[in-house]
């Protein structure tokens, strides 16, 4: 043998020749495969197992599932209808909302549920992941490792330990699909096989448009492992063979471009020299926290023209000098030209060249377009070392070692999203100069109540993007709900001339001059805010509050009805109609409206109260108070509820001993919660001391009522009370 031969045999890597490729009919051994399968659904399921306790966040979980009235309904008709009829979240993709329509149909809003079914489709992702590759290129260890390090990447962290990036897994499921029907159809083609794969591919992009790189992808594949492209003739059949995908993506960008349009940063905010600047840049930072997997936050500023030049230039020279090199060794090492096309192709359509939203890059644009780069790392490393001896040994340590660790990390990572003061307080650790998380974490603030934080939050976010017309428009919805109206209503009128198409502002406007009482102002705000967001059902329904102010009765009816025609499940509509019924004098549609209202949300503690104020009226006393507790059992400290049901409980008639002993404690709790401050309250607190035979405490609570009703100028009030003090002197013989 010839010392050539001799090199030759020696250097062959003992799995895998470096451009070999094993047909799937070698005779492997399948519980090899099984196992490697169960060992990545199990090491899966360890990196990602505490998300499972993990709750909704509020960075786009409310807009996706659980104030997303269609998502919660669950699987329905009119959902389905919804799905694929409507842009939503700035997305075209109905499958996606599909998944999660089935998720609150089987866990209904129980996070837990919603965090399961994300970590079962990546392990299915995983799987599929391991098998494609493994049956495109025979090696089975290789293919494993590409997978595994897929599967518990900290990186991954962000699309599975977030409900709202389903899309990320779901349309990778349709990738792997696409790809598995793709190998069988090269190795047996058919206009059947065919059909499958852009069957497939048509479903992955209905769950996220960044598929539509894919036609390219499966060039790449052609070229390696599957080695369809051996001459001039044969790239212009499978050229010609995607023209069907390629028409496919096309059809998906714009209608991609059309849902995203309010979006996408015009070239005017973000020119195109620093999106190409911040695009190299983002190319070397995945790469970066691919070995690195440090410091991960759910936003990156996006830096604009802050980048320096050393920075810009360095990634641009990485960039250009590692492609040329794979193009200079794609015959003799054809898997990293495949890797790192594989990396650049997928990572296109979200690099942010077309730029949509403020950041700069995302951990969840990895999903799909660092597999390549695993490749690239799993065969390159198999391919210098197995060979040598105890190469294997090296390799086997060396994954194993990295395996574990990245475990580690992801199990870390995954805590950082178990809530929204968890995430962004994070967030705000782990990076610098970045908004952001400030209105994340004000939002977690103001929905506790703590508006003080809030507002600091908001200001803070406000300090580092001065023209940010989002922190005007909440530090304006703070200062509304901190009674500071005309600061809040400077910040919104800031926020709308920002940005004049802004909804939201519109609608905060809207309610702060509706508090202002300058309704007719209120209106236009609200009517601006319904030309933009028509089915907005909130802002209808304050609209119609609005004109029923102004006792424009019929219009605020019609913007009720209207509401229930766009949202039937809307619980507030129907309780305003109910209101409307009864200003019109119609106790029983009011009473039809109130139930259907308590029917849809039963915490609707203000149609409840309504509601049974009309049937103590009707004389149906029982069911009135039945209602009246139902309330406080839901708002203990409900001052209307309780009001009404000490009223109810210390009337003479209809009334048992039992029950006007019940109104005494109602009432003490009533006077702890207002003082002495609200003549009606008084007036009830008064016959409560009445009806359980404190009568000198009844006149003293009912005289200090009408000192309050006159000083208000209440002059019907202070009649009442009068006749009650009138009352309790006689039965006490008071002259």
């Amino acid at each position: 043998m010839s010392s050539a031969r001799r090199k030759d045999k020696k250097e062959r890597p003992p799995e895998l020749g470096d451009n070999a490729v094993r047909s799937s009919q070698d005779h492997r051994p399948r519980f090899l495969i099984f196992y490697i399968c169960v060992g990545l659904a199990l090491v899966t399921s360890i990196a990602f197992f505490p998300a499972l306790q993990n709750s909704f966040v509020n960075f786009d979980d409310n807009t996706y599932v659980y104030e997303n009235p269609k998502v919660v309904a669950g699987l329905t008709r009119s959902g389905i209808i919804w799905a694929f009829t409507h842009f939503h979240s700035s997305n075209w993709h109905p499958l996606t909302w599909l998944s999660h329509m089935l998720d609150c149909q089987l866990y209904r809003l129980n996070a837990g549920g919603h965090h399961f079914s994300s970590l079962l489709l990546h392990v299915v992702v995983a799987i599929l992941l391991f098998l494609v590759l493994q049956e495109m290129t025979g090696a089975i260890w290789r293919s494993a490792f590409v997978a595994a390090v897929f599967a518990i990447h900290p990186l991954r962290v962000e699309s599975v330990a977030w409900v709202s990036e389903r899309k990320d897994i779901l349309s990778a499921l349709f990738f792997m699909l696409t790809l598995a029907a793709y190998v069988r159809h090269s190795r047996a083609p058919s206009v059947a096989r065919y059909l499958v794969v852009v069957l497939l591919y048509a479903l992955g992009l209905m769950c996220k448009p960044m598929l539509v790189s894919l036609p390219l992808v499966l060039l790449l594949i052609d070229y390696w492992p599957l080695r369809r492209l051996s001459d001039p003739s044969s790239a212009r059949r499978l050229f010609i063979e995607k023209l069907p995908l390629i028409g496919l993506a096309g059809l998906s960008c714009l209608v991609t471009l059309f849902a995203q349009r309010s979006t996408t940063v015009s070239i005017g905010h973000i020119p195109l020299a620093w999106r190409l600047e911040n695009a190299a840049d983002a190319c070397m930072i995945y790469i970066r926290q691919m070995v690195w997997p440090l410091r991960l936050a759910p936003f990156y500023p996006h830096p604009e023209d802050q980048l320096p030049a050393w920075q810009i230039l360095l990634a641009s020279v990485a960039i250009i000098g590692i492609s040329s090199a794979v193009i200079l060794w794609k015959r003799r090492w054809p898997y990293v030209f495949t890797g790192w096309c594989w990396y650049l192709v997928m990572l296109g359509p979200v690099i942010g060249i077309v730029q949509v939203g403020l950041q700069a890059h995302a951990d969840r644009y990895t999903y799909l377009p660092q597999i390549g780069l695993y490749i690239l790392v799993s065969w390159s490393a198999a391919d210098l070392i197995a060979w040598r001896r105890a190469g294997n040994r090296i390799l086997t340590a060396a994954a194993a070692i990295l395996l574990v660790s990245l475990t580690w990390l992801a199990r870390t990572q995954v805590r950082y999203w178990h809530d929204s003061e968890a995430l962004w307080k994070h967030s705000l650790a782990v990076t610098k100069d970045n908004d952001f998380p400030h209105y994340g974490l004000g939002d977690v603030y103001f929905e506790r109540g703590e508006v003080n934080e809030a507002l600091a939050e908001f200001r803070a976010a406000l300090y580092l993007r001065p023209g940010s017309p989002y922190a005007h428009n909440d530090i304006g919805l703070v200062l509304t709900k901190m009674g500071q109206l005309d600061e809040a209503v400077d910040h919104l009128n800031a926020a709308i001339q920002i940005l004049p198409n802004h909804p939201t502002a519109h609608y905060s406007l809207g309610n702060a001059l509706l508090q202002k009482g300058q309704t007719d102002d209120a209106i236009k705000e609200f009517e601006r805010q319904l030309a933009l967001q028509p089915d907005h059902a909130q802002a209808r329904c304050n609209l119609a509050i609005a004109l029923l102010n102004q006792g424009r009765l019929n219009q605020a009816m019609a913007q009720y009805e209207r509401t229930i025609e766009l949202r039937p499940d809307y619980a507030e509509a129907y309780y305003g109609l109910g209101n409307c019924y009864l200003e019109r004098g119609n106790p029983e549609k009011a009473i039809k409206q109130y139930e259907q209202a308590l029917k849809l949300s039963p915490r609707l503690v203000e149609a409840r109260n309504n509601l049974a104020t009309i049937l103590s009226q009707k004389g149906e006393i029982d069911r009135a108070i039945s209602e009246l507790e139902e309330a406080i059992r839901v708002q203990p400290d409900n001052i209307d509820a309780l009001n009404n049901l000490t009223w109810i409980l210390a009337m003479p008639v209809g009334t048992g001993s039992e029950k006007r002993v019940r109104a005494l404690p109602l009432a003490q709790r009533l006077q702890e919660l207002v003082g002495n401050n609200n003549p009606k309250v008084l007036r009830t607190i008064a016959a409560a001391y009445a009806a359980n035979g404190r009568l000198t405490e009844a006149l003293d609570v009912a005289e200090q009522g009408v000192k309050l009703a006159r000083g208000q100028a209440d002059a019907a009030l202070a009649e009442a009370l009068e006749a009650d003090l009138s009352t309790y002197r006689m039965r006490i013989g008071v002259k």
